[in-house]
């Protein structure tokens, strides 16, 4: 928005407002203005004459304090990389259009571009993230300005990404003392808002750099980083003296990091005018507390205050075939995941800038437009556009200039799923929160979602999941409700991280989240409690209990030394129950090259393991190795050691260290988890519904045993077991008008082979009648089988089913036809097994001569034959080998021996099958020579 339209929006609305009182129209001349305010906004404003909030799909109630200048921004630097790549934006209506045109009429009021020195290779190639140079925020703050949009330009002084782990100088700028890179800054800066002045950009706040919490353009340390704030912030007065300076920073969770930053900032006499904070609710606290930090910065120095960044999930679907920041439910906690969680979110931080008072000016959305240029199922082809248009977060060519995270980790967009539209393209409603926050919006009440349970258990503890949940409502009201868990939850077995599924009273679906952990046998393992004298320190450069970036809870151990540095951290544990160890931890950080090192160890009286090392792979890059199990003995003495040697500038957290018993082999899964994925795949409109009922529980079971970090034997046994049970449950739909008639069970036996051995088949006969899908056969009342059946009306119908092995005995087969009617038994019948074992072998020799070689001969002239033979001498097993069974044919087996001393010798050979073995009479053969 022009400044001269602002100047003349509070205006504009009291018009509107007055004349939607008394109904009289606008003059031609004041409809001449209408850019000046949208449509969106001309209604926003009829609707603040009114007390009831306009009627929407989503619920906002109004910010009652909200000012009238308000900033309600979003930052869409990628836009041209993205149109370059296809992507095609549409209002709520799915009709395509301009997205600043889209963004001013949703109420938005001004637009963030990010600056980057030099996001390109020698050879032209964009580093990605929408390779916005001051050309290209040029063009995109022209469109914006003639959206009728402010402009936010947002100087990195890198050539890509800065935040707190990175703020890399630009390539020209490398080598360059701290003096000389101010100097750079003041050049750039006032060359690049000369050019935006001068382009007409409606330029309202310059930002002096991003996320500056330990450095900037390269440089660290307070008193270096005012030169270079000092620097840019002159060079915007010199060009835009009514532009306003905005310095830039986050973590407004870590308790007195705002307070010292200010207070740094005053002390070196930095001119600026407006403190900016990052605030994403999955990392950055509380609103209260971002109201209660931003507002100490304006009542102790006379700053103004505003939110640079902040944004919420509409999903945990990714769009692209490129991993998000956040995909896990237990990342995304604090609000509903969708669209109305999204405007909960937002208007929750608007609040919490509002409530600052006159100081508190504006919040930006960050990306709410970077969407996937195709689906998942093009990923080669997305990954072509990223990297011709730069419409990803970081190209290839990006690990030229930052090789540890974008040479690694280059892709498409990680923030598709906290977008303010559709994958398609489609604004949501919550694009309009910045108008809503405004007028209020009311949505017809409706579940928004049921608050899962979430259970942090160590290993032996019972799991008790509650009696009730909280179900959340789209208004903001909440209620419990009484809920029945899946039984899935009493096969809860060891450490693993489990989901239970329940349904609430009122019929909806519930979740809870069970980690079970291996007992730590460290003290303050996280570094969240005050005492930390169990730790041992030595070095430097490591700071416990720091609020820097912690993999859990609020703290950490963090490192970093302007100089090259070593330390080490230990802790020894005593009273442990002799038995194997293994200690693992977390660490996120930058070696600053390849020399850096950081190790793991774990030692006892008696020997010390190898080192583990971790990887230093960039900011939130988490490395979690474990050691080599160390058995510990009776002493009950073990020392946990990180041992580090670093270099100047490198940095990172450790966090949540571990001392556990080296966890047992789990039992293989890999048969459970290909059931569990053919079951779950199966098409359930094909069965009677009440045929399905065992479905669900069989399932949840699989998965609850398939997240067991070692699941024994008999619990995957018992998983597939209920799988098979489950399936084998299910009744097709068919056409039956009747249960199937009844059907008839004959066999075989002694007529295949003229022996009554363990191998025959059971044959169903149907012989007509209503037909069945499937048929049941049970073994003295085991069931062995299910066959399925093709319904043909009342047609004939048969099957059969192979019986191998079997003993004697006797053996009663019955079975069930079954159909979408009904279940009938069919005429039983018996078989009885009397020839099971090999037929009796004759062994015999040919040592006609008396010498010592001679070949022995074991023939089965007829019956039930073997798989295989052992031949024994002088009780001695001589020798063993398989057969082929064809009874009830003969069989033979000859064996040569030679050399045999003078003497006697006995032979007996033994016929074996699965029914049992035969054993032949004993053959003594004499050598005399």
């Amino acid at each position: 928005m022009h400044r001269r339209t602002r100047s003349l929006l509070s205006t504009a609305l009291a018009t509107v407002t007055a004349v939607a009182l008394i109904g009289v129209a606008l003059p031609a001349s004041a409809a001449s203005s209408a850019r000046v305010f949208s449509a969106a906004v001309s209604a926003a404003a009829v609707s603040a004459a009114a007390d009831d909030p306009v009627d929407a799909t989503i619920t906002v109630p109004r910010v009652e304090n909200l000012p009238d200048d308000f900033i309600g921004g979003v930052d869409v630097s990628s836009v041209l990389s993205l149109e370059a790549s296809g992507v095609v934006f549409r209002d709520a209506e799915g009709t395509p259009g301009d997205l600043f045109e889209i963004l001013a009429d949703a109420g938005v009021t001004d637009v963030r571009v990010r600056v980057w020195n030099d996001p390109f290779d020698a050879n032209g190639n964009g580093y990605g993230g929408g390779d916005v140079d001051v050309d290209r925020a040029i063009e995109i703050s022209q469109r914006a300005t003639d959206a009728g949009l402010g402009v936010l330009v947002d100087f990195h002084y890198s050539d890509f990404w800065a935040d707190p782990a990175k703020q890399q100088a630009p390539k020209a700028w490398e080598g360059m003392t701290v003096d000389q890179v101010a100097a750079e800054v003041g050049v750039f800066t006032r060359d690049a808002v000369r050019r935006l002045v001068t382009a007409g950009v409606d330029l309202r706040m310059v930002q002096v750099g991003n996320e500056t919490n330990g450095g900037v353009a390269g440089v660290r340390g307070w008193d270096d980083m005012a030169k270079v704030f000092s620097a840019g912030s002159a060079a915007v007065r010199a060009e835009a003296p009514d532009t306003l300076v905005a310095l830039h920073f986050t973590n407004p969770e870590r308790a007195g990091f705002y307070a010292d930053v200010a207070a740094q900032l005053d002390r070196r006499d930095v001119d600026y005018d407006v403190f900016a904070s990052s605030y994403y609710p999955f990392w950055h606290g509380t609103p209260e507390n971002l109201t209660a930090v931003l507002s100490h910065v304006a009542e102790t120095y006379g700053k103004k205050v505003m939110v640079a960044e902040t944004s919420w999930a509409f999903t945990l679907d990714d769009g692209d075939g490129h991993g998000n920041v956040i995909d896990l439910p237990s990342e995304a906690t604090q609000y509903p995941v969708s669209v109305q969680g999204q405007a909960d979110a937002v208007r929750a931080v608007v609040q919490a800038v509002a409530d600052v008072g006159e100081a508190g000016i504006g919040v930006y959305y960050w990306e709410p437009a970077w969407l996937p240029v195709g689906p998942p199922a093009q990923l080669e082809q997305n990954k072509a556009l990223w990297e011709r248009d730069g419409s990803g977060w970081a190209s290839s060519f990006a690990g030229e200039y930052e090789p540890e995270d974008a040479g690694h980790w280059f892709g498409g967009s990680a923030w598709d799923n906290q977008a303010l539209f559709g994958f398609d393209g489609t604004a949501s409603d919550a694009l309009n929160i910045f108008s809503y926050v405004r007028t209020g919006a009311q949505a017809p009440r409706a579940v928004e979602s049921v608050q899962a349970v979430v259970l942090q258990l160590v290993e032996g503890d019972a799991v008790e999941l509650p009696g009730e949940v909280t179900v959340l409502y789209n208004d903001g009201s909440s209620e419990q409700q009484a809920v029945t868990w899946s039984s899935a939850a009493d096969f809860i077995e060891g450490v693993g991280e489990y989901a239970i599924t329940g349904v609430t009273d009122a019929g909806l679906a519930a979740t809870a989240n069970v980690t079970v952990s291996a007992r730590n046998f460290l003290r303050n393992p996280g570094f969240e409690a005050a005492d930390t004298s169990m730790w041992s320190v030595t070095g430097s450069g490591l700071t416990l209990r720091a609020w820097d970036d912690p993999h859990s809870g609020t703290h950490s151990a963090h490192f970093y030394a302007a100089s090259a540095y070593s330390f080490e951290l230990s802790q020894t544990v005593t009273g442990l129950p002799a038995g194997s160890y293994v200690a693992r931890a977390s660490l996120q950080g930058d070696g600053e090259g390849a020399d850096g090192r950081v190790a793991m160890s774990l030692s006892s009286a008696a020997q010390t393991g190898a080192a583990a090392a971790f990887a230093l792979d960039g900011w939130r890059v988490w490395s979690t190795p474990t050691t080599q199990a160390l058995q510990v003995g009776a002493d009950g003495v073990a020392t946990v050691r990180i041992s580090a040697g670093l270099p100047a500038g490198a940095w990172g957290t450790i966090d949540d260290l571990e001392l556990v018993r080296e966890p047992a082999p789990g039992a293989d899964t890999s048969a459970l988890r290909e059931r569990r994925d053919a079951v779950a795949a199966l098409d359930l409109a094909t069965f009677v519904e009440s045929s399905t009922a065992a479905l669900p529980d069989a399932i949840a079971r699989a998965e609850i045993v398939l997240a067991a970090a070692s699941p024994n034997a008999s619990a995957v046994a018992g998983a597939l077991d209920a799988l098979d049970a489950a399936v084998d449950a299910l009744v097709l739909k068919d056409a039956a008008t009747a249960a199937p008639a009844r059907g008839v069970l004959s066999h075989d036996n002694g007529h295949d082979t003229g022996l009554l051995d363990g191998d025959f088949t059971v044959t169903m006969n149907l012989w007509w009648g209503s037909n069945a899908t499937k048929l049941r056969l049970f073994e003295n009342g085991v069931l062995i089988k299910t066959v399925p059946l093709t319904f043909g009306g009342t047609a004939a119908q048969t099957a059969q089913i192979a019986v191998t092995s079997k003993a004697n005995g006797s053996y009663v087969y019955t079975g069930e036809l079954v159909n979408s009617r009904g279940v009938t038994a069919v005429q039983p019948v018996t078989v009885k097994v009397k020839d099971a074992a090999p037929g009796t072998p004759v062994l015999s020799a040919d040592n006609w001569d008396g010498d010592g070689s001679y070949t022995l001969t074991a023939d089965m002239w007829w019956g039930t034959n073997a798989m295989s033979y052992r031949l024994f001498e002088d009780g001695v097993l001589l020798k063993e080998g398989e057969l082929v069974a064809k009874s009830p044919a003969a069989q033979r087996v000859t064996v040569a021996v030679a050399d045999r001393s003078v003497g006697k010798h006995t032979y007996r050979v033994e016929f074996v099958n699965a029914a049992g073995t035969s054993e032949s009479k004993t053959l003594t053969v004499t050598v005399k020579r």
